[in-house]
């Protein structure tokens, strides 16, 4: 019997929920309708009182979640949709992200964000969030991109004592299945070598991880090796895994799906440029969405972010360079 990336959210949550008599959801709809995309589906029938319904307002929803830490709770809070975390921004850049520095008082607090593009979602409810969060120092940002680290990674963020910004990819939801779910996993800020490689090196996470999959897979068929790193954790960034990597390969793509300027790419092409320039065999490159809103028209849509076949017009160019 399989699951889905969805339901190892859901089974997270439980257990999450079953382990720790601290730990509550709130957000809106989480109750009885189980959620916009149904991650919290039967939660409340079997943790009356700790599955909660919130009011329209993201910064209440973010106030209430601060207030609950400092009182030792253990908040997991589910925004609809990733873009309308910034309503919220204020209580999570300046208060849960500093509350530890500023008062010595943890903030444990898992803020679910439902990001990324599908086929007409347009602007408002496809972006991805996680470079925005990343720049804030006291916020750890996850971008699991596999149904084993939906779950493993959820867990390892409810225990931490640190508030944590859980990028979640809608478009993996139902269409990423895996046998079982994990008893073991990498640890929380680790990158995983989700394939082997010799000649490049294709950085990503999230969604992007199975289009740079899809491409190492086409090349291969041509006689390339393309080695893939999975972030998994853009914050912390496990340059050591990458640096490596591009030590082996010589060449490097970074691809992801949100917007290209200040992003996550750009972040892990500075650090290899900066630290490990010699081990670079030609210019390292970045693949990205198109630096406009997310397009509604499927067609659209499908030439804004990166996909398969870009990617591999990306990576060709670099591997004959």
């Amino acid at each position: 019997m399989s699951v889905t990336y969805l339901e190892a959210i859901r089974a997270a949550q439980a257990r999450a929920l079953a382990e720790d008599p601290r730990v509550f959801i709130y957000g809106q709809d989480v109750g009885a309708f189980g959620g916009a995309f149904k991650a919290t589906k039967n939660l409340i029938a079997e943790f009356p009182g700790r599955v909660l319904d919130a009011p329209i307002s993201e910064d209440a929803m973010m106030g209430l979640a601060v207030g609950a830490a400092i009182e030792g709770l253990r908040p997991i809070i589910e925004m609809q949709f990733a873009d309308f975390s910034t309503a919220g921004f204020n209580q999570i850049v300046n208060q849960a992200a500093t509350l530890f520095w500023r008062t010595q008082v943890p903030c444990p607090i898992v803020i679910r964000l439902p990001g990324g593009g599908t086929s007409g979602s347009g602007p408002f409810h496809s972006q991805n969030m996680e470079a925005v969060y990343a720049h804030y120092p006291g916020l750890v940002v996850l971008t699991p991109a596999t149904v084993e680290d939906a779950y493993s990674l959820l867990l390892a963020a409810v225990a931490l004592e640190d508030p944590v910004i859980f990028c979640e990819h809608k478009l993996l939801y139902y269409h990423l299945k895996a046998e079982a779910l994990p008893n073991e996993a990498l640890p929380l800020g680790k990158a995983r070598l989700a394939r082997e490689g010799r000649d490049l090196t294709i950085v990503t996470y999230s969604a992007m991880v199975h289009e740079a999959l899809a491409v190492a897979q086409e090349l291969c068929l041509e006689g390339w090796e393309i080695e893939v790193v999975d972030l998994r954790s853009v914050k912390p960034l496990d340059t050591d895994t990458v640096m490596a990597s591009v030590a082996r390969t010589g060449r490097l793509l970074c691809v992801g799906e949100s917007w290209p300027w200040g992003g996550v790419t750009a972040e892990v092409i500075a650090r290899v440029v900066s630290e490990g320039f010699d081990l670079l065999d030609a210019p390292p490159q970045r693949l990205n969405a198109k630096d406009t809103p997310v397009p509604f028209h499927p067609n659209l849509w499908a030439a804004h972010r990166p996909t398969a076949r870009s990617i591999a017009a990306a990576a060709r160019t670099l591997l004959r360079s």
